[in-house]
């Protein structure tokens, strides 16, 4: 078997593996000073220089050069660049041999769309590390689905780059850490830790390798070839600007889609201002999270460091980990990075 699959193409041997009944893993090389990262803008557009330049400024003091994708600073619409344009500017850093890790500028929203577009053959015969959040999740799942590569959900370039955000970032992708995910502690925390808390849904441990990232993105993507399987997976998940009944819906679909079914545990980052709006005997976010998760019966937790933070943890897409959900903790167990 191995003989023949080395005469398959990349996103061919993801899915054979698959069948086999492994999970493919494919690790990008660790980034070092001196590297180069390609800016791409794959969704929404961002129209001002000086959001560029902050940027290459921020790569700069972290010892890395930078280089454009063409359609850097384009717009259609609300987009940076047409569907095509978006796509190419992605396959185009990929395929750069100058260019050894890949940064998005900014979600927002239309990644999705870029999707068939993507040479995915060309993505996994070049392996780097992908880094960006929130819209970022379909171009990380899908690459997941289609070639096996370890992608980093963590900031985008437009993000504060706070010191908490490089305390995962750095170790992470510099030196193949393995880094242990334990939430800071606000300063104005006292007695006890109230921002930035976890809380046990379902006690005890699993490991599987982490899949996830942004709900709405990430359900979207069911019914779609550019979701992977989540057999034995520890999925996470976090949102924006989410009434809870629609957190609620989303849950129900993964649900009924067979995607929770499948998951050997759960962490759920932060779903900033997810509000149970004004409704009477609405529910809070918290019985939701319990009506999905609870049944389920594997280790759970809510709170992780995750999502539209300030500052947030940078995680491997397909890395493996162990989670802790009654310490609401997890780890990565093997180096993400070659």
């Amino acid at each position: 078997m191995a003989s023949a699959m080395l005469a398959l193409g990349p996103q061919a041997m993801a899915q054979a593996k698959a069948k086999a009944g492994g999970m493919p893993l494919l690790l990008p090389p660790r980034l070092k000073a001196g590297d180069t990262v390609g800016l791409i803008e794959p969704a929404s557009a961002t129209w001002e220089p000086f959001a560029i330049q902050l940027i290459e400024e921020a790569l700069g003091n972290l010892g890395l050069k930078s280089k454009r994708a063409h359609n850097i600073l384009d717009r259609d619409g609300y987009f940076a660049g047409d569907d095509k344009a978006r796509a190419d500017g992605v396959n185009q850093m990929f395929g750069d041999p100058d260019v050894n890790a890949i940064m998005s500028v900014r979600g927002g929203w239309g990644t999705a769309r870029i999707l068939p577009h993507l040479d995915f053959d060309l993505i996994g015969l070049n392996p780097k590390a992908l880094i960006g959040y929130s819209d970022i999740t379909a171009l990380h799942l899908a690459i997941q689905a289609k070639t096996g590569m370890v992608t980093f959900h963590g900031p985008v370039g437009i993000s504060a780059w706070g010191k908490q955000s490089l305390e995962t970032f750095k170790p992470l992708l510099f030196d193949a850490a393995t880094p242990d995910y334990v939430n800071p502690v606000a300063t104005e925390d006292r007695l006890v830790q109230r921002k930035w808390r976890t809380q046990t849904i379902t006690p005890g441990t699993a490991r599987g390798r982490l899949l996830g990232g942004n709900l709405t993105v990430m359900t979207a993507l069911v019914g779609t070839p550019y979701l992977p399987s989540f057999d034995g997976a520890i999925l996470f998940f976090e949102d924006i600007d989410e009434a809870v009944y629609r957190v609620d819906r989303m849950l129900t679909q993964l649900g009924q889609a067979g995607v929770l079914g499948r998951v050997a545990g759960v962490i759920v980052g932060n779903c900033t201002d997810c509000s149970q709006g004004s409704s009477i005997g609405g529910f809070t976010l918290t019985e939701v999270l319990d009506h999905h998760l609870k049944p389920l019966g594997v280790p759970a937790f809510t709170g992780a460091f995750i999502g539209h933070l300030t500052d947030q943890f940078t995680v491997p897409e397909g890395g493996l980990v162990e989670l802790d959900a009654d310490t609401g903790t997890f780890r990565l167990l093997e180096p993400a990075v070659r």
